[in-house]
């Protein structure tokens, strides 16, 4: 027989504890819940979305009337609780009385209200709700002017929500600083200058001493006398547990509803979650401890030991579009040393504090990609004397080479927490990955990373992106980044009207909001720069991925992938032996023979990647472009030399098709296929490019796949003679290279321009392929080079004047 649970509040926490109660004992308990909002359950941290005007609450929404009938829910929504009755176990509300087995409060917490004379007019608001919200949406309608008491998160928040609205904002602040809790002075500092460039005007030390009005607000006294005009006061100074009903139950209370670790009141049929608790004399406002609580609460009701226990927690906040992190103590003291970088161009703080050999705080603006990193030292209480010297750069500094945010992902541990909200770590994430879940939402949907407050979207992108490496497809239909409004395609086209020719000139040009973009619209830019101006612009390798930067695929131990170039698919003995004695000098783990006909070397070390490569340079082999954007491989069938059933030199026009192509730069990677026949051995028909030796020719086609999407090419013509084959090929990726979105593979180019486009440029046309060819030949002569010759020979050249050293000993 089922239970009968009755739950008060139908908040964020709450809607967590029946989400593990429905999913794991969906008939354990007869379920009702109370809450005195005429609504279910929505992510109240996206309240200032809607403010904004940049979501609605149907976009919020976490539980709807659908989920909550599904898992058999008795909603009693805009209905208030009257009391609770322990000794007949009954909750009853307005509209009469519910019987239950065990019972759940979870009443939040309510706004504090400074009182102040006037704090009752018309016109004063605080901000907790969706009734708030949509109180200071009607407000801000008629313009005029806001103020808002309170500097803190909502308070900021509530402010910049006015602002777009159109209202001329005040914030009034007690304390020296914005956000004194989580940010120290120079950190409030930039916060204030950024909401300030957006016209909001700030006071620090301004005490409230009255709220002037007759039938409504009309303006703010403030205790040195100065009086500011207003048609609407948000009071956001703080929120304190809810805890009426408790304390009318004579249950135990003190600041919150007293819990024990299993999250049970004085009553242990009594549950309580959520901002209304008290453990140990903690309160918990952070979304994270919450969701703790939630499952713990669950597992109780289900009989499962469980307890919760709070931990350090980091605060990583967004306010208007400003970035922000703390973790620890980051107080002064004695014994204790800061180190501090400022990029005042780029409005970006970072401060550590360590005391002796521990990092115990952190305080970032601006730039808070490594955060979680910085925590996970100060939570496990690493050692740092070692990284001393690099620490403030981060983790992609650390051991003296500087990579992108992808290597620091990389090599983040399983353990590494990524959404704090959710307190989802690494691991599971990646096995979310695994498990097919190729895209934020599928991600979001199995883990709930990103679910909540979104702050760690970008580092959850990133995750999925090193991940999925060349099977990662950016979203569609999107901005380019949160730099610009523009598409991919938009600034394409701008580059080229408007001939753009570096990136300094597209950020100034087109309105970047971030004044030298970030690693998502940098590689973008660079490579259309690169492919619409190569002889105007200088490629910059630190605009690229990391793969591609160090020349070798990362792997997700931090290793690299080292794969030789080998022509068509063919090699000698002289090549095995090469990579054979590589493999052994270097200890490298795993041997691979991919499906594109080379041979991959698995497991080499970052510090090892010049030596090898300067081996198998020796030996005449070059880079296999394993972890570029650009020409991958060309497999081939061993055509008319060996094969009865060949009808051209399938090998031979996989070489020189490959020879010409090698080292272009392409939207995304580029594979191609050459079958001696229609039989087809090569699997031609599935590649970005393909030829299909035939009696008469070549048919070639294109826009094939087969990664996470199967497809068959397309049909772009038939050619004579090898000559005609290699050029419709070197004419289709100049096109491609001229045309498509980055990241786009060409069948889903090819989709989005139709393949008559395609084929009146590079079939139809002569003038136009000729031209398409000549312009690939410009840019081959500029940028066709082996990245691994080239980087040994630079540090070379470095290393020469050190005459009595080696290049293995400087090195």
């Amino acid at each position: 027989m089922k239970q009968k649970l009755v739950v008060i509040g139908a908040g964020m926490a709450s809607g967590r504890v029946l989400e593990h109660l429905t999913d794991d004992a969906p008939e354990a308990f007869d379920i009702t819940l109370f809450n005195a909002e005429p609504r279910g359950n929505y992510n109240r941290l996206m309240l200032s979305p809607v403010l904004s005007g940049e979501k609605t609450y149907q976009d919020i929404i976490t539980h709807d009337d659908a989920w909550y009938a599904a898992r058999g829910v008795t909603c009693r929504f805009g209905e208030s609780v009257v009391s609770i009755d322990r000794k007949n176990k009954q909750v009853i509300g307005q509209n009469g009385a519910v019987a239950y087995d065990k019972l759940v409060i979870a009443t939040g917490s309510a706004p504090f209200i400074i009182p102040v004379p006037g704090k009752d007019l018309p016109g004063v608001v605080t901000y907790r709700d969706l009734d708030d919200t949509d109180a200071m949406v009607a407000a801000a309608a008629g313009g005029g002017s806001a103020v808002v008491i309170g500097g803190g998160l909502l308070g900021l928040e509530a402010a910049a929500g006015l602002a777009m609205r159109g209202m001329k904002v005040t914030v009034l602040h007690l304390m020296g600083h914005l956000m004194e809790r989580q940010l120290d002075e120079a950190a409030g500092y930039l916060l204030r200058r950024d909401l300030e460039g957006r016209g909001i005007t700030i006071k620090t030390q301004a005490a409230t001493k009255a709220i002037l009005g007759e039938d409504r607000v009309e303006a703010v006294l403030l205790e040195s006398g100065e009086t500011l005009a207003a048609d609407l006061v948000v009071m956001a100074v703080g929120i304190r547990p809810e805890t009426r009903v408790a304390t009318d139950a004579a249950l135990e209370v003190a600041r919150g509803v007293e819990v024990n670790a299993q999250m049970q009141t004085s009553d242990p049929d009594v549950y309580a979650v959520g901002e209304c608790v008290e453990l140990d004399g903690l309160l918990f406002g952070l979304v994270a401890p919450l969701y703790e609580q939630a499952r713990v609460v669950a597992n109780g009701l289900l009989g499962k030991p469980d307890v919760f226990v709070a931990k350090e927690l980091a605060t990583k906040l967004k306010v208007t579009g400003c970035d922000l992190f703390s973790a620890g103590d980051f107080a002064e003291g004695e014994g204790r040393e800061d180190i501090v970088f400022r990029d005042p161009s780029r409005g970006i703080y970072k401060r550590l504090v360590i005391e002796g050999d521990r990092l115990i705080g952190a305080v970032m603006y601006g730039n808070t990609a490594d955060g979680n990193w910085f925590f996970g030292l100060i939570k496990d209480g690493t050692e740092i004397d070692e990284m001393r010297d690099t620490l403030i750069f981060g983790p992609a500094f650390q051991g003296g080479d500087s990579l992108d945010p992808l290597s620091a992902v990389a090599a983040l541990p399983p353990e590494a927490e990524i959404c704090g909200c959710n307190g989802v770590c690494k691991g599971k994430i990646v096995e979310a990955i695994a498990g097919g879940a190729t895209d934020l939402g599928a991600v979001r949907a199995q883990t709930k990373a990103s679910g909540s407050c979104g702050t760690c979207t970008g580092l959850v992108e990133q995750l999925l992106q090193v991940t999925l490496g060349d099977d990662f497809q950016m979203p569609t239909a999107q901005p380019i980044c949160g730099c610009t409004d523009l598409t991919h395609e938009d600034v394409r086209r701008l580059i080229k009207s408007q001939e753009l020719k570096s990136q300094a000139a597209v950020w100034q040009e087109l309105g970047w909001t971030t004044p030298n973009g970030c690693h998502v619209c940098r590689p973008a830019l660079n490579f259309y720069l690169l492919a619409d101006w190569p002889l105007e612009y200088l490629d910059d390798p630190q605009s690229r991925f990391v793969n591609e930067r160090k020349h070798a695929n990362i792997q997700k131990d931090g290793t690299f992938s080292v794969m030789p170039r080998m022509w068509g698919g063919m090699t000698t003995p002289d090549e095995l032996r090469a990579i054979a004695d590589a493999a052994d000098k270097y200890k490298v783990p795993t041997v691979h023979v991919t499906g594109g006909q080379r041979i991959d070397l698995l497991g080499v070390k970052g510090e090892d990647l010049p030596a090898i490569w300067a081996d198998l340079n020796r030996a005449g082999m070059v880079s296999g472009h394993a972890y570029s954007k650009g020409l991958r491989t060309v497999k081939t069938c061993v055509g008319t030399d060996h094969c009865r059933f060949a009808t051209q030199d399938s090998t031979g026009l996989g070489i020189k098709l490959e020879k010409h192509l090698w080292g272009s730069w392409t939207p995304h990677k580029v594979k191609l296929g050459v079958s001696g026949c229609p039989r087809n051995c090569a699997e031609a028909t599935c590649k970005d490019i393909g030829v299909v030796c035939v009696d008469s020719g070549y048919q070639i086609g294109v826009a094939g796949a087969a990664g996470m999407d199967l497809k068959e090419t397309e049909r772009l013509t038939e050619a004579k003679s090898e000559d005609e084959a290699i050029a419709l090929i070197t004419a289709f990726m100049q096109l491609y290279r001229e045309n498509a979105k980055y990241l786009d593979r060409p069948y889903k180019w090819v989709a989005k321009v139709g393949l008559d486009w395609v084929k009146e440029r590079v079939v139809d046309d002569l003038e136009s392929r000729a031209a398409l060819v000549d312009r690939f030949e410009i840019s081959q002569s500029i940028y066709r080079k082996d990245p691994w010759a080239e980087h040994v020979q630079n540090r070379a050249q470095i290393y020469a004047p050190l005459a009595d050293l080696t290049l293995e000993a400087a090195e």
